[in-house]
């Protein structure tokens, strides 16, 4: 074999048995961790990487706490819980920032926050400097009946024993919101309210609203209110409406029920009408019956029409006279 190309097999077998070793074997950030102070050993590195736990993350981890004075912090600490699924950076800047802070914040308490889904490092430093939440328009009525609409500022900080399993901003939102509401109705009038908007944040601080989230209300300013809507008269002109409405329905129910008795009594006048042209149909026949069965005579027959006779004239004097607006004579 050409010894040239079996120095070059040779020197490239050698870098890449190099960057083997230097892969599972980090000597460099071995040496940084010994320079800084950190006791660990080449061969836990290898074993970091056996166990799929990249020592670029944990070491940096591990030579930060040990720098803030954090020696309580142990390496099979971190690599637990970056095996559960955790933010070993957030977690180690987290613990740090406490502790510069005086803030009581134990490793399992960050690790158990960091698990719920929760930014602990944001969390401490909201703890340092308070958040300030502006809150959507709140819509309220008054006893008066006129609409107020306030905005107002909430500012809160974390409250880390919370942090598991207590309720976040969108509750916190809520409950103000609520707390407003109820504050503008219980007013007297809109005016009390414009003058001493203040009155509201106490009611509303009143009310521990932060109860069971994950944070401490510091306060609540009221920073706009605005005129809305008269509701009360808006609500009397609709009932005032809703009343006409229901008046007239029962006046076209009224109006109904006359035109249709109105229509049954000219029914039964047609047929009562009808009834007495029947029975004078049948008077001639009766006069008939009654003359060829001797019954009746002649003379009753021109007695009953003189009688007749009599009874029209004196409805027709009986009558007021009719003007034609003709002259007379």
């Amino acid at each position: 074999m050409d010894p040239m190309y079996l120095t070059i097999l040779l020197v490239a077998g050698g870098i890449i048995l190099l960057a083997v070793f230097f892969h599972y074997v980090p000597f460099f950030l071995w040496l940084s961790a010994k320079v800084s102070g950190v006791n660990i050993s080449l061969v836990q590195l290898f074993l970091m990487r056996i166990r799929n736990v990249p020592p670029y993350v944990i070491v940096p981890a591990m030579i930060e706490a040990h720098k803030a004075g954090l020696n309580t912090i142990t390496r099979d600490e971190l690599e637990a819980h970056y095996l559960a699924g955790g933010r070993v950076e957030k977690v180690v800047h987290a613990l740090v920032s406490a502790s510069k802070a005086n803030i009581e914040l134990s490793f399992q308490m960050a690790t158990a926050i960091d698990l719920a889904g929760r930014d602990v490092f944001q969390a401490v430093q909201m703890s340092v400097n308070p958040k300030v939440i502006d809150t959507p328009p709140v819509a309220a009525v008054a006893k008066d009946g006129i609409q107020l609409i306030a905005k107002a500022r909430v500012t809160v900080r974390a409250n880390i024993r919370q942090l598991v399993g207590g309720a976040g901003e969108d509750t916190i939102l809520a409950r103000v919101g609520e707390g407003i509401v109820s504050s503008i109705g219980s007013s007297v009038n809109h005016k009390s309210v414009l003058e001493n908007p203040d009155s509201i944040s106490k009611l509303v601080l009143k009310k521990g609203l932060d109860m069971g989230t994950a944070f401490e209300i510091l306060s609540i300013d009221i920073a706009d209110i605005d005129i809305g809507k008269n509701i009360g008269a808006a609500l009397q002109i609709d009932q005032a409406n809703a009343d006409k409405n229901i008046a007239q329905a029962k006046a076209e129910e009224r109006r109904a029920m006359a035109v249709a008795s109105e229509q049954e009594m000219k029914a039964k006048a047609q047929e009562a009408r009808a009834k007495v042209i029947e029975a004078e149909a049948q008077v001639p026949q009766a006069m008939a019956e009654a003359f060829r069965s001797g019954n009746l005579g002649i003379m009753d027959y021109y007695r009953m029409k003189n009688i007749e006779a009599d009874t029209s004239m004196r409805e027709t004097i009986a009558k007021p006279p009719t003007h034609t607006g003709k002259p007379l004579g």
